[in-house]
C-alpha cells in the first residue's frame, strides 16, 4: 500500500520539481537579460538632450524597467545609508522623508527592513527622469503605500507642502548626477528639520589629492574612476561631499569599495555620509576621520587579564577622576565607569582592540541586555549580521567598521576563540581533548566547590605525573613542552608576551614553564572557577556565566552603562605616550605596559607621568618580573612606591599571571611657605 502510494505521488513530486527549477531558470534567464539591457544603455546609448531632464530621460528611459535588479548588485552604499539614518531615528514617530533623486521608489522598499514605514507620516519621492517616476508609481500602487508621493520634479526647486519640514531627506546616488549640486543641497537644508533633521548621502567618490585620510586614494585611481563615470555625466569628484561638510555638521560617514556586476576584479569606490544641521555643540568640536596605524590583523584579547577587584581597592576611584588605561579587552575600563570614574580614556596601539571596545560600548548604547549577552556573554550569536547593520554599523567609526564587517564570523564560530590568545585557548583545548583531558578540565571548570575543583585538578594525569614522578623526567617534560607551547613566538603572538617579559622571567631564575605552571596551579588551587574566576572559566568553556563574568556583563551593570555613564568613555588609538600627554590624569593603570620598554624608555615615561598625573594621583602596575627595574625610576620621578603584593610570597588574585603588582603615589608638591620654614 505504501509503495503503491509513493509510486503515484512520484510523477506529482517530480512534476512539481521540474516546474520550481523550470521557473528558476527562467528567473535567472530574465535577470541575465535585464543586465544585458542595463549595460546596453550604460555602454552604448549616451545622454542627449538640451536639458539636464531629456538627458536623464534619454539614458534611463531604456533601462527604467531593467533599473532595480541591476542596481542591487551595484549600489552597494543605499542600504548602509537607509540602516544609518533609520538607527538614528528609530525612537520618533510621524516622520516626513523627501528621497531626491528617488528613481523607482526601490529606497523606500529597503526602508522597510530596518523602520516600519507607518513611522512616516509621508515620503516624497522625488525624481526628474519622467520614466523612473513612472515605475515608482506603479510599485506604490502595487505595494498599497498610501503614504508615498512621487513626484516628477527638480531637486533645485521641490519642497514639501504648507512649509512642511522633512525628517529625513536623502540623496541616492543621485547627488553626482544633479549638475546644481549646491542648489540642491541648499534646497534640501532650507526644508529639513533643524533640530531633529537628518540628511544622508550615499554615492560613489574619488577624493582630492589632500583629503581626509580615510577618504584617500592613489592618483591613478582618482583618475580612473572619476574619467569613467564622466563618460556617463555622473561626477564624482571630491566637490559635493566638501560641500556637505561646508553646510552641516557630519554625523557618521564611511568609505569602502564595492563589486561591479560582470566586471571582475575592480571594485568602484563609495561613500556614505550622515548629517545634521550645525548646532553650536558640533561647531565649536573638530570633526574629523583619523587614519588607522599599522598594526596586526586582529586583537590580542577578548578579555581584560587584570583583576580589577584589587585595582578597584588600591585605586580608590572617586566621581572627579579622570583615569588613563590601557583598552585590552575593554573589560577593566567598562569595570572603572560602574565605580563612578567621572572620565575614563582607554588607549590602545592596535586599532582591533580599540574596535572591540568600541563595539562592547556601541552594544551598549544600542542594544537591549538579551542580544548583548549573547554577543559578549555567550560569544555567539546567530542573528549578528541583521544587528550588525541595522543597529551597530550605524554608530561605528569606520576603522571599526572596516574590522567588523569581514569579521562577523567571530559570533558564530565563537568570539572567545578569536585574536592571539582566544586561537591559543582553542588548540590548548583541542590538544587537551587529543590527551583525552577534555572531561578532567570540564569537572576542573564546573566544580561545586573550592574543595571539589581542586581535587578534580589532581586527579588529572598530567599533574599527578608532575607530582609523583622524579624531578629529573619532569624537568625533562616540561623542557619539551616550553619549546612547543611556551616559545617566544607562541608567547608574543598568542599571549602578548613580548621578548623584553620574557627576560625579566628568566632574571627571575624561572624557566616559562615553571611560570605558567606557577600560574595554572595557584589558580587551581586557590580561587573557584565556577564561582568566582570569570577568567579561567571563559578560557575552559568559551564562555561568562550570568554570575561568573565582567563587571559590564550584569544586568543592573549594563542598565547602569545604557542610563549614561557609557558617554563617560573616550576610546583612543595610539601610543600610551599620546594619551598621557594629552591631559592631567589622577589615577593612570599601566598594566604590564613598562616590562615591554627598555629603561631609557622607562625614565621618559616616569618624567611624563611626573608631569601629567595630578598630586596625590594613584598609578598602579603590574610585572612579570619579583622586583621590576623601573620601579627605582618611577620613585626617583617623585612618587611614593609601594609593592603590594609578590609571587613568591603566594596567590596573587584570580588570574595570577603575574610576578609583582605595584602602587606609586604622586607626592604632594610643597609650598614656598612650608619649604622655608623647612629650611
Amino acid at each position: 500500500m505504501g509503495k503503491g502510494g509513493e509510486g503515484r505521488q512520484a510523477p506529482v513530486k517530480d512534476g512539481l520539481m521540474k516546474r520550481i527549477s523550470s521557473s528558476g531558470k527562467l528567473k535567472s534567464i530574465t535577470s541575465v537579460a535585464d543586465d544585458l539591457l542595463v549595460l546596453k544603455s550604460i555602454w552604448f546609448n549616451k545622454a542627449s538632450g538640451d536639458d539636464h531632464a531629456e538627458r536623464l530621460e534619454s539614458f534611463y528611459g531604456p533601462q527604467a524597467e531593467a533599473y532595480d535588479n541591476f542596481r542591487s548588485k551595484f549600489l552597494w552604499g543605499r542600504k548602509p545609508m537607509l540602516a544609518a539614518c533609520a538607527a538614528r531615528l528609530a525612537e520618533r514617530s510621524d516622520l516626513v522623508w523627501v528621497d531626491v533623486g528617488g528613481g523607482t521608489g526601490e529606497n523606500v522598499d529597503m526602508m522597510s527592513e530596518y523602520l516600519p514605514l507607518d513611522t512616516f507620516k509621508t515620503i516624497y519621492v522625488v525624481d526628474l527622469c519622467k520614466s523612473l517616476c513612472e515605475q515608482a508609481r506603479r510599485k506604490v500602487e502595487a505595494k498599497g503605500w498610501k503614504n508615498v508621493v512621487v513626484v516628477e520634479g527638480d531637486a533645485c526647486t521641490f519642497a514639501p507642502p504648507a512649509d512642511e519640514k522633512a525628517t529625513l531627506v536623502t540623496f541616492s546616488y543621485s547627488l553626482s548626477m544633479i549638475p546644481p549640486f549646491h542648489s540642491a543641497v541648499d534646497r534640501a537644508i532650507s526644508y529639513l528639520d533643524p533640530k531633529v533633521g537628518l540628511l544622508g548621502v550615499a554615492d560613489f567618490f574619488v577624493p582630492s589629492k589632500y583629503d581626509l585620510p580615510l577618504r584617500q586614494m592613489t592618483w591613478l585611481r582618482r583618475f580612473f574612476w572619476r574619467a569613467t563615470f564622466d563618460t556617463d555625466n555622473i561626477d564624482i569628484g571630491p566637490e559635493r561631499r566638501n560641500y556637505l561638510d561646508h553646510r552641516l555638521s557630519r554625523v557618521w560617514e564611511m568609505n569602502s569599495e564595492g563589486s561591479i556586476p560582470y566586471v571582475p576584479y575592480l571594485r568602484a569606490p563609495y561613500y556614505v555620509w550622515v548629517g545634521h544641521v550645525p548646532q553650536l555643540a558640533t561647531v565649536l568640536a573638530e570633526n574629523k576621520v583619523e587614519a588607522p596605524p599599522m598594526f596586526p590583523p586582529t586583537f590580542l584579547y577578548t578579555q581584560s587579564w587584570e583583576d580589577p577587584r584589587p585595582d578597584m581597592e588600591v585605586l580608590k576611584i572617586k566621581k572627579d577622576d579622570t583615569v588613563l588605561t590601557l583598552t585590552s579587552g575593554g573589560c577593566n575600563a567598562l569595570n572603572l565607569l560602574l565605580h563612578g570614574a567621572g572620565n575614563v580614556v582607554s588607549v590602545d596601539c592596535n586599532p582591533a582592540q580599540s574596535a572591540l571596545l568600541e563595539l562592547k560600548a556601541t552594544g551598549i548604547r544600542q542594544l537591549q541586555f538579551n542580544d548583548f549577552w549573547k554577543m559578549f556573554g555567550e560569544g555567539k550569536h546567530l542573528g549578528i549580521d541583521k544587528i550588525y547593520e541595522a543597529k551597530l554599523a550605524p554608530f561605528m567609526t569606520q576603522t571599526s567598521l572596516r574590522f567588523w564587517s569581514s569579521r562577523l564570523w567571530y559570533f558564530r564560530q565563537g568570539l572567545y576563540y578569536q585574536g592571539g590568545m582566544g586561537k591559543v585557548v582553542y588548540y590548548v583545548q583541542l590538544f587537551a581533548n587529543l590527551l583525552g583531558l577534555g572531561g578532567s578540565l570540564d569537572r576542573v571548570a564546573n566544580a561545586p566547590t573550592l574543595a571539589q575543583q581542586r581535587s578534580a585538578w589532581d586527579a588529572i594525569w598530567i599533574v599527578k605525573f608532575c607530582l609523583q614522578s622524579p624531578t629529573w623526567l619532569v624537568d625533562f617534560i616540561t623542557r619539551f613542552f616550553a619549546i612547543l607551547c611556551f616559545n617566544r613566538f607562541v608567547m608574543w603572538f598568542g599571549a602578548g608576551v613580548p621578548c623584553k617579559q620574557y627576560c625579566l622571567i628568566h632574571k627571575d631564575g624561572l624557566r616559562i614553564s615553571s611560570y605558567v605552571a606557577r600560574t595554572f596551579d595557584g589558580v587551581a588551587r586557590n580561587s573557584h572557577l565556577r564561582k568566582d574566576n570569570y577568567f579561567y572559566y571563559n578560557c575552559l568553556t568559551g564562555r561568562f556565566l550570568p554570575d561568573n563574568c565582567p563587571s559590564y556583563l550584569i544586568k543592573e551593570n549594563f542598565t547602569a552603562l545604557k542610563s549614561g555613564l557609557i558617554n563617560n568613555l573616550t576610546i583612543s588609538t595610539g601610543t600610551f605616550m599620546d594619551a598621557l600627554t594629552s591631559r592631567t590624569y589622577t589615577k593612570v593603570i599601566l598594566m604590564d605596559h613598562v616590562d615591554w620598554q627598555d629603561l631609557g624608555q622607562a625614565r621618559t615615561l616616569a618624567a611624563t607621568l611626573a608631569k601629567h598625573v595630578a598630586p596625590g594621583g594613584r598609578v598602579i602596575w603590574r610585572s612579570a618580573a619579583l622586583c621590576p627595574p623601573y620601579a627605582n625610576i618611577i620613585r626617583e620621578a617623585g612618587f611614593d612606591v609601594q609593592c603590594l603584593q609578590r609571587a613568591d610570597e603566594g596567590y596573587m588574585d584570580r588570574v595570577n599571571m603575574y610576578s609583582s603588582f605595584y602602587v606609586a603615589v604622586r607626592k604632594q608638591k610643597k609650598t614656598a611657605g612650608k619649604a622655608s620654614i623647612a629650611a
